[in-house]
Parts: structure tokens; C-alpha cells; sequence
């Protein structure tokens, strides 16, 4: 099923000497001690509730966070002034916008899976210091499986012909679904880099939903109602200051993915697919190919371009299909024969033989990247790529993604080298 890939070093070496200067990272795993916590140091709780979807207990833990250092608070509170006076003339009379400081906040289910990390930046206005607003930092990713997400999912569509130049410049429209919500810190981040995104976010959980927008700093506009309208009609003062505009192409929804998907009319360019519970498990509706999600999200995906990234992690079963007990092996190392599994079936139905796809000229391939540092997989299948004979060259696909990549890091400006998160364990999926 695996092919692995010997082209990986040459082509490293081939673009060694393109490295650009880059601004400093601030979610670099370097600070991970600072966000992932210790036996000593287990930070603060900010919230605390227990979930209705399933999810368990879901918690808001704080911790300090060193950068930017206090020296640059000032940069930032030059910008909100700007901005003051840019949306509202005269609204920082009464007191200008301070920076409180700079926390992570970690999003927690049942006190042990880390489901998503975000930095927040913590404001308040003079004349009331005792109101205080949270503005995610959209720029920062800190956990290294979404910058893998991000980095192999805009250099493969970029691939596939797809003009990641415009978009990123606002000069076409980029559709985008997120499944699986979280913080919101991946959303956030193609919205704010990308000019032409327009995003939709399927969250089943309420209380998730809660979390990432009052302790988060996720922006609270973005939420909407099952009809399709915005839940607040009009975004306040302090969502205009902040948030600039991107809050208005962002769309979170509170649905089931599963119906969201069967009842959408949408045509997506890039599916996100980051849908884990509160015991750590990627339902099997989201990869079962008896199920009816995979057939409706074919429809949804672009049928030239259309790319899909699916975040996998070996924590994902602890039942045996036929419902038995696994062993102590296959608890530990289930790795290998669980990622297979969803990878043939993504495959099979986005881009496979013998699928719908064939009838209707649809071409492209799917491949997998180790994530640096922890225990995760990226799945990506995309339609297109320029593959039109039955024999995919390994070589052209690694190349045309290493080249891509650095095409889509000098284009979006990002901190971190898209080419760290392609380059392990680079595999194609047959």
C-alpha cells in the first residue's frame, strides 16, 4: 500500500541555499515547556464545564507566555490606537487600549488530551481597567501537527494549479471548511494570512464553541445560527478594532459534520478535517466508507483542485472493528494499521479507482507526512496535481512540492519553513 520516498534528500539539498529570513516564531516548539505544563507547573484553569456532545470534561488552562516581551507590548498598542481611529474616530478618547499581557491558553478534554493551543493577547482601556478583552494572535500556531496541516495542504493545492497568489492577496475567493474546531487557532490563521479566504468551521460542540470564544479569544462575531445569519447582528467596536475585517469571513457553526456536509451546497477549494472526542477518537463515520460523509464531502470537494488534510494520531481506537479487546501491542502501536485504514478509504472515494471520481475525470493522488516532535500523521488526497498516467513519479511530486512550499512561505510571509513539515516520512499512498 506505502511507497516511501528517495527523492526527499536531493531535493533538500537542491533548495538548501533558498532559505529566507524569517520573524521570529513565536509558537517555535522552543516554547512548548511553556504552554505544555509539568508535574510542577500545571497552570491556571480559566474554565471548567462538562460537555453534552460527548466530549467529557473540557477545561481553559492559562500559562505565561514570554514572547513578544513586554518592549514590543508597546508596538501593539500603537496598532489598536490605529485602528481605534481607523474604525471608530474618537473612540480612544475616553481612554486608550493597553496591553494587559500575553497568556496560552490550552483547551483540555477529561484533563489530558491537549486539543488545541492558542496565544492571547489580554487589553484593556484606561478609564476601564476592570473590562478586559482576549484577541487570539492569529499569526502564531504553536502545536506542531497544525503548522504540518497548514504547510502540506497549501503547498499540495498550490500544486494542483490552484492560484495561491491571488487568494493570499484577496484577488480571488478561497473557500475553506474546518472540521473540528478547537481553539479556533488553524481558521484563524488561514483568515488572517490569506485575503481571499473565506472560511466555514463545523464544531458539534457547544461548549467548545463557548470555550475558544470567552477564554480563547476567538472572535465572537464568527458565530452563527442554524439558519445561516450571524448570532450578533453587528460586531461591537472592540471586534472592529481587533479583528480588521477577517472576522467577517469566518463562519462557526454549531452542527454535526456529518449533516452539515449531506445538507451543504457549497463547492470547497481546501477541507480541513481535525475531529477528535473526549476519549480520543476519530469517529468512524468520518472515514468509514459504508458511511454516508466521505460520498457527500466527494461532492463538496473542487473537482480540479480540491484538496483534503486529515490530522491522525495512533490514540484512536480502542476496540478491534469486530468489537473485541486489542492486545497490549496493539493498544500501544496501533499506529501503522489504523492510519492505513483511513488513508485508503479517503483515497478510494476522493480520488480512487473504481470510485464515482473516475466517471466524472477527477485525477490525483494522496500521501502522508510524519509530524515533527509528536506522534502525529497529515493526510492529504487532493484532484489535479498534473497526474494523468496510472504510474504517479514520486520524484515530480516531491519536487513540485518542495518548490511550492517555499512559494507559499515567501507569499504568506509565515515564520516557520513549510519544507520541516514535508519532508518527514514523506509517503505515497497507493
Amino acid at each position: 500500500m506505502w511507497r516511501g520516498g528517495r527523492a526527499v534528500s536531493s531535493c533538500l539539498r537542491r533548495f538548501s541555499t533558498a532559505v529566507r529570513r524569517r520573524s521570529e516564531d513565536e509558537g517555535d516548539w522552543l516554547y512548548s515547556s511553556e504552554w505544555w505544563g509539568s508535574a510542577s507547573v500545571n497552570g491556571d484553569t480559566v474554565l471548567r464545564s462538562t460537555s453534552g456532545k460527548g466530549n467529557g470534561v473540557v477545561s481553559v488552562v492559562a500559562h505565561p507566555s514570554s514572547r513578544p516581551s513586554r518592549m514590543h507590548w508597546s508596538t501593539m498598542e500603537r496598532w489598536l490606537q490605529q485602528r481605534c481611529e481607523e474604525v471608530h474616530p474618537g473612540y480612544g478618547d475616553g481612554g486608550n487600549l493597553r496591553v494587559l499581557g500575553y497568556q496560552w491558553r490550552v483547551l483540555r478534554f477529561n484533563d489530558v488530551t491537549r486539543q488545541s493551543t492558542a496565544k492571547v493577547m489580554a487589553a484593556y482601556r484606561e478609564n476601564k481597567p476592570d473590562c478586559v478583552y482576549l484577541m487570539q494572535q492569529p499569526h502564531c500556531l504553536a502545536v506542531p501537527y497544525v503548522k504540518s496541516m497548514v504547510s502540506a495542504g497549501l503547498a499540495t493545492i498550490a500544486s494542483c494549479n490552484f492560484d495561491i497568489i491571488s487568494a493570499v492577496q484577496g484577488k480571488k475567493s478561497m473557500h475553506i471548511l474546518c472540521i473540528g474546531h478547537g481553539g479556533g487557532s488553524l481558521p484563524l490563521f488561514l483568515a488572517s494570512k490569506i485575503q481571499g479566504a473565506i472560511v466555514h468551521i463545523v464544531e458539534i460542540d457547544p461548549l467548545v464553541i463557548s470555550a475558544s470564544i470567552r477564554a480563547m479569544g476567538f472572535p465572537a462575531f464568527t458565530l452563527m445560527t442554524q439558519s445561516g445569519d450571524h448570532a450578533v447582528a453587528k460586531p461591537d467596536i472592540i471586534n472592529e478594532i481587533m479583528w480588521k475585517g477577517i472576522h467577517e469571513r469566518i463562519h462557526l457553526y454549531e452542527a454535526d459534520a456529518e449533516k452539515f456536509i449531506i445538507n451543504n451546497t457549497n463547492l470547497y477549494d481546501m477541507i480541513f478535517i481535525d475531529a477528535y472526542d473526549g476519549d480520543d477518537i476519530f469517529p468512524h463515520k468520518l472515514w468509514n466508507q459504508d458511511c454516508p460523509f466521505l460520498r457527500a464531502l466527494s461532492s463538496r470537494l473542487h473537482p480540479k483542485h480540491g484538496t483534503v488534510v486529515v490530522n491522525l494520531h495512533s490514540d484512536s481506537d480502542i476496540l478491534n472493528h469486530d468489537g473485541s479487546v486489542p492486545s497490549v501491542l496493539e493498544q500501544v502501536l496501533p499506529m501503522g494499521k489504523y492510519v492505513s485504514q483511513v488513508c485508503r478509504a479517503y483515497k478510494d472515494v476522493l480520488v480512487g479507482t473504481g470510485s464515482s471520481c473516475e466517471e466524472k475525470g477527477v485525477s490525483g493522488l494522496a500521501y502522508t507526512v510524519a509530524v515533527p516532535w509528536v506522534c502525529n500523521t497529515s493526510l492529504i488526497v487532493c484532484r489535479g496535481f498534473g497526474i494523468d498516467s496510472e504510474y504517479i513519479n514520486q520524484d515530480l511530486v516531491i519536487n513540485t512540492l518542495i518548490s511550492k512550499s517555499l512559494e507559499v512561505e515567501h507569499v504568506m510571509d509565515l515564520p516557520f519553513s513549510c519544507l520541516e513539515y514535508i519532508k518527514r516520512g514523506f509517503i505515497l499512498v497507493d
